[in-house]
């Protein structure tokens, strides 16, 4: 009985993978036809700094290095892309399965799937809207008369969607703490005690990630600890769902 439900849940998984690898190469391929617009899109931050800054008074102009750069950056730029738009069939291809550890049904699969993908998109709308702009803003401000700041498309492109994913995935935090607590692997109370070491992990975690000044590190801390908190309440509702299926039982029993 037991290998059977394993042949099954490999099987499942397979037939998982199956249709993400599908889902994300047509989507690749109609992203491909759009990579231009794409591009353009993710030169709106550097070219508000070139405008800002007053560098040459001209917008910024990617460069290729090899006769290939261009094109392998549009390609990797298109699978980027359909990565995004089709992360909720993805994501909930993962859930399912993650939801069969935690024992959980189908209906909570798709909940959670909405939550991660919702927090998705606020990390990686926070980090193009707010945090990029800011970044870029400090780099191009080390141009000079005898430095023009010149970017390959493949190290601009890397450099904006790394950015941006690193944030979406940041803003997962309180999923990934109600997994934990659903698993039993962390409390409410060990978050609490330990909200200290939390918070000056974030703080060196934004000063990593953002420019050296006050307001651009606050701006990044701020939202990270609210995660924070929110994934403390996540781990609350963990507990109390897994707690909810003992009354039952012991109704049962007396």
């Amino acid at each position: 009985m037991e290998k059977k439900d394993l042949l099954r849940t490999f099987e499942e998984v397979r037939n998982r993978l199956i249709i993400i690898v599908v889902t994300v190469f047509v989507f690749a391929v109609i992203s491909f036809a759009f990579a231009d617009y794409i591009r353009q899109f993710l030169l709106i931050p550097a070219n508000l700094a070139y405008q800002d800054l007053e560098v040459q008074g001209q917008s910024l102009q990617l460069i290729f290095l090899t006769p290939s750069e261009a094109l392998l950056a549009n390609l990797r730029l298109a699978f980027i892309t359909s990565a995004a738009v089709t992360l909720p069939i993805i994501l909930y291809q993962v859930v399912a399965v993650a939801m069969t550890v935690v024992g959980r049904n189908k209906k909570a699969a798709i909940l959670l799937t909405i939550i991660m993908y919702m927090l998705f998109g606020l990390g990686t709308s926070f980090a193009y809207f707010v945090v990029l702009p800011f970044a870029l803003n400090f780099f191009i401000g080390f141009s000079g008369a005898d430095l023009v700041p010149n970017f390959s498309i493949a190290r601009y492109l890397t450099f904006t969607t790394s950015f941006m994913f690193s944030f979406g995935l940041v803003f997962q935090m309180p999923v990934l703490f109600w997994f934990l607590g659903s698993i039993g692997l962390i409390t409410t109370t060990f978050l609490r005690r330990n909200r200290k070491f939390a918070l000056l992990i974030i703080i060196i975690f934004a000063s990593v990630l953002t420019p050296p000044d006050i307001f651009s590190q606050v701006l990044m801390a701020i939202p990270l600890m609210l995660l924070y908190e929110l994934g403390i309440f996540m781990v609350y509702l963990a507990w109390r769902k897994k707690e909810q299926p003992e009354k039952p039982s012991d109704q049962t029993a007396s």
